[in-house]
């Protein structure tokens, strides 16, 4: 990357001297501006990258616009003699009164570059009058595109999977509300039982402890009727 911005720099001063020897050496001034990157895939035909620029002070006329490929190798100039036929491997597109455009045509792996939009004004004196843009950095990648009838029916596939999964989301949210009741429903059930069985077991307890007792207080009253029934005779043989 630190590479690439380099050599944007140096082929900057480059383009600025080329475009200083346009036009000779009035209070003119360019200022242009290009998109930083755009990315295409290789089966495309062609790819248009456009270039605005504002003037200030300059002369009537339409300006030069020059164009700049930065690759592997040097720069290079391109479209010097016009490049206005379609068979051509580059085609320069006046888009609007300040705006200009570079189509690259036959598009290859290899075009992938950075592009540099000049705009100069030859019969100015100004050096502001000739001025190049930030560059744009062409990529071209190697992804193979897809037809409208297969991207109409992944869409419809992915509609379809998107609603395939919101019921499944409620399924499953019935599903657990569901488990959820059943199982405190059993526990309240369980909980009941368990009171039942304490009570039942309280009573029975209370029972036993009942009968233990009665029996317990009996026994002493047996016991006195005994004694007293052994000293009543002895009582009456006395004289």
């Amino acid at each position: 990357m630190k590479t690439v911005n380099r050599g944007k720099i140096i082929l900057g001063l480059e383009l600025n001297l080329i475009l200083f020897h346009v036009g000779a050496a009035s209070n003119c001034t360019v200022s242009v501006v290009q998109p930083p990157s755009l990315e295409v895939d290789y089966t495309q035909k062609a790819v248009t990258m456009q270039c605005s620029f504002s003037t200030a002070g300059c002369p009537a006329e339409r300006p030069t616009s020059l164009w700049f490929r930065y690759g592997a190798l040097q720069p290079e100039n391109l479209c010097l003699d016009g490049c206005r036929d379609e068979t051509d491997k580059f085609t320069l597109v006046n888009l609007a009164q300040n705006q200009v455009a570079l189509t690259v045509n036959r598009l290859a792996f290899n075009d992938s570059a950075i592009y540099i939009c000049g705009i100069a004004f030859p019969s100015s004196k100004e050096p502001r009058a000739k001025r190049t843009g930030g560059g744009t950095v062409l990529v071209v990648r190697d992804r193979k595109a897809l037809s409208k009838e297969l991207q109409s029916l992944l869409t419809a596939l992915l509609s379809l999977l998107s609603i395939y999964v919101t019921g499944v989301f409620v399924y499953f949210i019935v599903l657990t509300k569901s488990k959820s009741n059943t199982l405190r429903k059993k526990e309240t059930e369980d909980s009941q039982k368990k009171k039942s069985a304490r009570r039942i077991f309280q009573e029975i307890a209370q029972e036993l402890y009942t009968k233990r007792h009665m029996e317990t207080n009996q026994q002493p009253q047996e016991k006195d009727n005994t004694y007293e029934n052994g000293r009543a005779p002895s009582n009456y043989e006395r004289p």
